[in-house]
């Protein structure tokens, strides 16, 4: 069957973590799209707003936003599952395992890596001048405590949910805010370290995460040591 491109559009913007996920897993499926980056300003700002964003996602006001005809959706995990649905395997690569069990373990673990983990890393955004304070101690502690759980499901696996899926996406990028804000993984973990280099690598991922490197060194801002290519 031929691939026809939709007029399908990604807004996303040049330091979106959750943009960066909807960006690689359409490039993973090989989905023809338009890509918008928003405008930015200094302060993790997005100004002024795009106003497909605000019509879209009218109360956040956030990126990423997806337009695919008459379909029109913002949060990157719905806008995976309408990806995953409008164009399925075996033509387009899958991102989710085949067995409902999998599957719904799969979907747990990317959910974990924005609403269990992630949340931690955000704490760490308002302390980095007070890193060895109370809250960022702790903010650090339970990112490890997360890591030495994913390190314990890559003993029988090279993938978090078995085949590579969108949890490895969704964890690969909040794994990159963490080490840029402090939290991230050590030698501790030695399977998730090897798993990194293997996300890391996909030319899907490297597409997207390269760009966004580049843009925290055109503002002065460090680079994580693993990304310095």
């Amino acid at each position: 069957m031929t691939k026809t491109p939709p007029a399908t559009r990604i807004l996303s913007g040049p330091l979106s973590m959750f943009g960066a996920k909807v960006q690689i897993a359409a490039l993973e499926k090989g989905i023809p799209f338009e890509l918008t980056m928003v405008p930015f300003i200094a302060g993790d700002a997005y100004e002024p707003k795009h106003p497909d964003v605000l019509r879209v996602n009218p109360v956040k006001q956030q990126v990423p936003v997806l337009i695919d005809a008459d379909v029109a959706l913002f949060d990157s995990t719905q806008i995976f599952e309408y990806l995953e649905d409008r164009y399925p395997p075996p033509e387009w690569l899958a991102l989710w395992p085949e067995g409902i069990a999998e599957r719904a373990r799969a979907r747990q673990l990317e959910q974990k890596a924005d609403e269990v983990f992630f949340p931690n890393v955000i704490k760490l955004f308002g302390l980095q001048e007070a890193m060895q304070s109370a809250p960022a101690v702790a903010a650090c502690a339970a990112c490890a405590r997360y890591y030495e759980e994913m390190e314990g499901l890559l003993a029988t696996r090279e993938y978090l949910a078995g085949p590579y899926t969108f949890a490895d996406i969704a964890f690969y990028m909040a794994c990159v805010f963490a080490d840029r804000k402090g939290a991230g993984m050590t030698d501790a973990t030695p399977r998730l370290l090897a798993w990194r280099t293997r996300v890391g690598d996909r030319p899907a991922v490297r597409a997207v995460v390269d760009p966004m490197m580049r843009f925290l060194a055109s503002q002065g801002r460090g680079v994580p040591a693993f990304l310095q290519r």
